[in-house]
């Protein structure tokens, strides 16, 4: 290199490891080797390229693992995803091949007389020996699981978990049946047993604490990625099934998707035969029977909120409650759970005797079968509250809650009375016979008392922030609104014709006082305002609440509109003595000038078996407050 940079002649003599120039000079003899350089320096690209593989390797096959996902070697055809046939899906999801692995055993499995008769899909797993067919085991994660979720990993840091954990143990977990959808007392067990239990969890809990928006986000977020995730993985436990029960029963905007999620993987993994296993007396069933009626209680209370048809039917579990009762392992928590599966089952042989078709009013043949109804609901009430004993963590909510819960399904079945009988354009002329007006006026009644309970109640107060499910303050909206319809429809006719507030007899004949609801639909909406303070900002509750309180604002609008053209001013909330007006629907100029999206029909949710709760209700209401937060 040296002679080159002089541009002399390089002479090396025989023996010599230098050149003469560099010998002269005393200077280090350096050659240059193009072809040996690049050897060299190629040779060691490749090792270090090939050591960086092999670890992304190596993180790649953890991952898989970790995600329960096929092998590595399975995923050779994964480039036809972004093939240049499909230019634009560089970012599509890369789905790995069809999995058709085989069981270790090649040959069918051999059959005895015993087995003679078995499902379709069980012959033919039994024939080809596919893992896709089989249905999913139950399936225990690994220990070190607890170092590779997201708590590990910092998303969630590990005090922010231990605070929410210890928050949903004392103040949400004893609402719902005592506990019994969390069978962990600590965080470290139950994230060895479920991420997914443990992200619904903490969501849970920061969605009933005020002041927690970006804790609640990242809850929820890890929450729903971990639900994608699982939908089409084929092992789950107990607690995965558990966790999307509890998403179901306080996430609102997902409830209906996960309690039909829950339902679908409990039936996989057989819990809709447990009760035949725990009346053989097999070990182990009475928690697998207790999931599946907390299933049976999720699914139905969100198919009749939305008027929908439910998943669960009548099987043997649902009837045989009484001989759960008996089991030895039964704790008051059953009791809750029991009480409210017979309840539905009641609601939903209801709801197969009348649909929930909004156009379809009952027939004068229906309201014998619908006093039956009513009887039951009286004899279930009677039987379920004398069992709900009182405790010291959720004082008398037990047995009130039997009552809060028999005062809405009065409501719930009386209400159907009214059903399409005052549609937004065909007003009732027609007296009401006396069968659809006792109907009618027990409607009344029961929404009436299930306000006043909750506004009454000490215990179920207390329970009202403290975790009581999405149900119950379905129960508020349903019933507030209900009320408020009724005295939009009427309210200025009745001022109208009586000419003051007098208690008179209408052709409808329908008791109904509008300052004593109107003071209690108030009131309501005071103490469920108190209510959100005490919980997360984007918790259903606040959507409760503006809903009323806009409902409130226009029924007050009509009846200054009212009074300007001359009929006698409504009384405040305020006043002291209760008016009786009955209804009248001669004029229906109170629903017709209401102006906006909001159909103030009250067509619209009375005239159907459900509540309509997520189109008619929230749906509407966010329409006229764009401030309040969703999800999605």
């Amino acid at each position: 290199m040296e002679c080159r940079r002089h541009k002399i002649k390089c002479e090396v003599k025989m023996g010599e490891g230098s050149c003469t120039k560099c010998l002269r000079s005393g200077i280090e003899c350096v050659f240059q080797d193009l072809t040996q350089k690049f050897q060299e320096e190629d040779a060691l690209w490749k090792a270090q390229t090939k050591m960086e593989m092999g670890q992304m390797r190596a993180a790649i096959q953890y991952l898989l693992k970790h995600s329960q996902l096929p092998d590595l070697s399975s995923f050779h055809a994964a480039s036809a995803a972004t093939s240049p046939a499909n230019p634009g899906s560089a970012s599509a999801l890369i789905v790995p091949p069809m999995d058709m692995t085989r069981e270790n055993s090649q040959e069918p499995q051999s059959r005895d007389d015993s087995g003679l008769v078995s499902a379709p899909m069980s012959s033919l797993y039994d024939l080809t020996r596919l893992k896709t067919l089989r249905s999913s085991v139950l399936w225990r994660q690994n220990a070190n699981m607890l170092d590779d979720d997201f708590i590990s990993q910092g998303i969630i840091s590990l005090e922010d978990a231990e605070h929410l954990f210890a928050h949903y143990l004392q103040n949400n977990n004893q609402w719902l049946w005592g506990g019994i959808l969390l069978p962990h007392q600590t965080l470290v067990s139950v994230r060895r047993s479920s991420t997914l239990l443990t992200a619904v969890v903490l969501t849970i809990s920061a969605l009933h604490m005020p002041h927690s928006d970006q804790l609640l986000q990242n809850c929820y977020s890890i929450f729903v990625s971990l639900v994608s995730n699982t939908c089409l993985s084929r092992h789950q436990t107990l607690d995965d099934v558990r966790a999307l029960g509890l998403g179901a029963f306080y996430l609102s905007n997902l409830s209906w998707k996960l309690s039909g999620m829950a339902v679908r993987l409990a039936v996989e993994m057989n819990l809709h035969q447990s009760f035949q296993k725990f009346v053989r007396a097999q070990p182990n069933q009475h928690e697998c029977v207790r999931l599946w009626y907390a299933l049976y209680v999720c699914e139905h209370h969100f198919s009749i909120a939305y008027g929908r048809p439910p998943i669960i039917g009548d099987d043997v579990a649902v009837k045989n409650v009484e001989r759960f009762m008996e089991s030895p392992a039964l704790v008051p928590g059953d009791v809750r759970l029991c009480a409210q599966v017979a309840l539905f089952r009641i609601l939903t042989e209801a709801y197969v005797e009348y649909g929930s078709d909004p156009e379809q009013p009952l027939g004068e043949q229906d309201f014998e079968r619908l006093r039956v109804f009513n009887v039951v609901i009286e004899q279930w009430r009677l039987t379920w509250q004398a069992r709900s004993a009182d405790s010291a963590e959720v004082g008398a909510y037990p047995s009130k809650g039997i009552v809060l819960y028999y005062h809405f399904a009065r409501f719930q079945l009386n209400s159907l009375a009214l059903r399409a009988v005052a549609g937004p354009n065909s007003p009732l002329v027609e007296p009401l016979t006396y069968d659809r007006r006792e109907a009618a006026n027990i409607a009344i009644s029961a929404a009436t008392s299930t306000l006043t309970l909750i506004l009454e109640e000490p215990d179920i107060r207390r329970a009202m922030p403290a975790g009581v499910p999405v149900f119950t303050h379905t129960m508020v909206a349903f019933c507030t609104t209900f009320l408020l319809k009724m005295a939009m429809k009427w309210s200025s006719a009745s001022a109208l014709s009586l000419g003051n507030w007098s208690q008179e007899t209408s052709n409808l004949g329908l008791n109904f006082s509008i300052g004593q609801v109107i003071a209690l639909i108030r009131k309501s909406a005071d103490f469920l305002d108190e209510v959100s303070q005490k919980l997360n900002q984007k918790h259903l509750t606040r959507h409760v609440v503006a809903g009323i309180r806009y409902l409130l604002k226009s029924f007050d609008t009509e009846i200054e509109v009212s009074s300007r053209d001359g009929a006698p001013s409504y009384p405040q909330s305020h006043t002291q003595e209760p008016f009786i007006t009955t209804l009248d629907s001669t004029n229906n100029a109170s629903s017709e000038n209401m102006n906006g999206n909001y159909n103030f029909n009250f067509y619209d949710l009375v005239g159907s078996y459900g509540f309509g709760f997520d189109e008619s209700y929230l749906g509407q209401v966010e329409s006229h407050d764009p401030d309040l937060w969703s999800y999605t």
